[in-house]
């Protein structure tokens, strides 16, 4: 069985990090979580956490955080590899869910958020087309040719 442990490498920290995993736009959620994922080209998937403050104090972000990178840590190795993943809660009024609904959570949308990068995802019927506003015009012909 590979080791269970969380090193620093595995983790996503700075700003362009997270800013180039919400850039590449896709992701999946349910009632738990949302997961944003973009390729890392490394040969296993790294984990970032992103905690805002409506989701509670200090104290219940810390919470959540843990319970993000416990999720990850359990289940690192049947996520797909190469993957980047940030994780974002969805606020709760009842606070942090229990660790098994959060590592079953993260398995489901990471697999989820990785699939809509293999396939490319859905694409707006503006890209699909070539019809949008940025289109190139084709010159219309010539009357009277």
């Amino acid at each position: 069985m590979p080791p269970l442990t969380f090193p620093q490498s595995r983790r996503l920290k700075t700003p362009a990090e997270f800013d180039r995993c919400y850039g590449r736009k896709k992701s999946a959620a349910d009632g738990v979580l949302i997961v944003y994922a973009c390729e890392n080209g490394r040969s296993y998937p790294r984990l970032g956490c992103s905690v805002s403050r409506k989701v509670g104090g200090a104290v219940v972000r810390n919470r959540y955080k843990r319970l993000f990178r416990e999720a990850f840590r359990l289940v690192q190795h049947e996520l797909p590899a190469g993957v980047d993943f940030v994780v974002i809660p969805r606020p709760n009024k009842d606070g942090p869910p229990p660790q098994a609904a959060v590592t079953a959570s993260l398995l489901r949308l990471a697999r989820q958020a990785a699939g809509k990068l293999a396939s490319g995802g859905r694409q707006p019927p503006d890209a699909r087309t070539n019809q949008g506003a940025d289109a190139p015009r084709s010159p219309k012909p010539a009357e009277g040719s």
